[in-house]
């Protein structure tokens, strides 16, 4: 896809914020560029690492999700203040590269699960006619072998068609299921570094013997069961972790949100835990480094990194230099408007209007929705982000669960087949709250 293409698509799920979607769009696209250039240079060309700074809940979480989505690439979410420096307690840094590709391998591994699955399903079906019609059902009789054969795939044929039609969906069959031998295992590390526990117990899962168990349950349920039993030895897992392993260090994306609580001085007094530490911990990871991992060496030179932060209090000046130097795009989120809550509301794919009308279709109701209404949500979002702690499009979440809150809990009893919200209705059920400060503290 081309950056205006990107920008496009973009656009179908996040209002305004034109200058955060250029660069993304930018970065992603230079992600290909760079993939078509042969020779050493290849490796030489480092990602562009963004760094946004807005307030919560203008967008910034959404387009790196969206982004990644796009791309189709691994991606992360990590808050920079759960981390601490190496020698506290806490999680270490190397951690988020560890996950990356714990989610690169989900992704190849469901993308490898795809390809089979027509063929999985088939033999699941046939492990499903072997259960219903045994082998050794003739085993007593001693006709001509010929014979049997042929009564044999005649009788499996028909029992075949009978499943495919469902007509054994509810039949109890039983089957054999592999048993985890670390279900149940708790493997715990020191505090503050859960993942070595974690680690611990995948080394088990892969030298302690598998047991089987037989489990009685319907062909419906048993069908899914061997599916995936199916589908799992199909599937090669050393080229999953072979192309999940280059998805992670070619196309993998960290969104870093919170990267201001680490910057600056403005801890609570008796804070042992250095944020300048953090800071330098990040650098290597960030510029490019190895890191172990269960799955072997990660290269995080070409991944590429977006951290995020309101820095009410702090500047990403205050930084350190290396840091800084290592995210050289810098994004100014813009404030959200009563125009831009009007558009969050009715124009993305995933609309908070779209999102309550289907809701209460489910129960055959029409929710509807006049120009006014939308307008008059939009304006009380702004004014009272304004009055209080700005957060963003999240606000519009508390005023409409508080304005729906009636018809989502007395439906169906009501039994009403259509509600018209208008700026009347939203006045009425909204001014009460608006008025008490302390109240629409609590309740906004």
């Amino acid at each position: 896809m081309t950056p205006r293409q990107i920008v496009k698509e973009l656009d179908r799920y996040i209002i305004g914020q034109e200058n955060a979607k250029k660069a993304v769009a930018i970065a992603l696209r230079n992600r290909w560029r760079r993939k078509q250039i042969k020779g050493k240079l290849k490796k030489e060309i480092m990602p562009n690492n963004i760094i946004m700074i807005g307030s919560t809940g203008v967008g910034k979480t959404e387009i790196a999700r969206r982004i990644s989505a796009l791309a189709n690439a691994p991606f992360i979410k990590v808050e920079a203040s759960k981390f601490t420096e190496v020698g506290y307690v806490g999680r270490d840094v190397e951690s988020i590269v560890r996950d990356l590709m714990d989610t690169s391998i989900s992704l190849v591994e469901r993308e490898k699960y795809d390809e089979v699955m027509e063929l999985a399903e088939h033999l699941a079906n046939e492990r499903i006619v072997d259960i219903l019609f045994p082998s050794d059902e003739l085993k007593n009789e001693q006709p001509d072998l010929n014979k049997i054969n042929a009564r044999k795939e005649r009788t499996r044929a028909r029992i075949r068609k009978k499943l495919q039609l469902g007509d054994f969906e509810e039949k109890i069959i039983e089957i054999e299921i592999a048993d985890d031998p670390t279900v149940g295992m708790q493997v715990i590390g020191p505090m503050g570094m859960e993942d070595i526990g974690m680690n611990i117990k995948d080394m088990l899962a892969g030298s302690l013997p598998k047991s089987k168990r037989k489990k009685k349950m319907k062909v419906a349920d048993a069908r899914e069961v061997l599916i995936d039993s199916e589908a799992s030895k199909l599937v090669d897992q050393d080229e999953v972790i072979r192309i999940a392993k280059e998805k992670a260090e070619n196309d993998g994306i960290v969104f870093i949100d919170e990267i201001d609580k680490v910057v600056g001085n403005n801890v609570a007094s008796g804070s042992d835990v250095s944020r300048e530490g953090v800071q330098r911990d990040l650098l290597p990871i960030v510029e490019g480094s190895n890191v172990n991992t269960k799955y072997g060496v990660i290269s995080t030179d070409h991944i590429l990194f977006i951290a995020a932060g309101a820095f009410h209090v702090s500047a990403p000046s205050d930084m350190i230099p290396e840091l800084q130097g290592r995210f050289p795009i810098r994004v100014e989120m813009e404030k959200l408007t009563t125009d831009d809550f009007i558009r969050i509301l009715t124009h993305p794919r995933s609309a908070l209007i779209k999102q309550y009308t289907a809701l209460l279709s489910a129960e055959n109701v029409e929710l509807e929705f006049n120009k006014a209404s939308i307008s008059a949500i939009a304006k009380i979002a702004s004014e009272v982000n304004s009055k209080m702690e700005n957060i963003g499009a999240r606000r519009l979440h508390t005023i409409m669960s508080t304005l729906l809150e009636k018809p989502l809990f007395e439906q169906p009893k009501r039994g009403e087949k259509k509600i018209k919200i208008t700026a009347k209705v939203v006045k009425e059920s909204l001014d009460g709250i608006l008025e008490d400060q302390d109240l629409s503290r609590y309740i906004l």
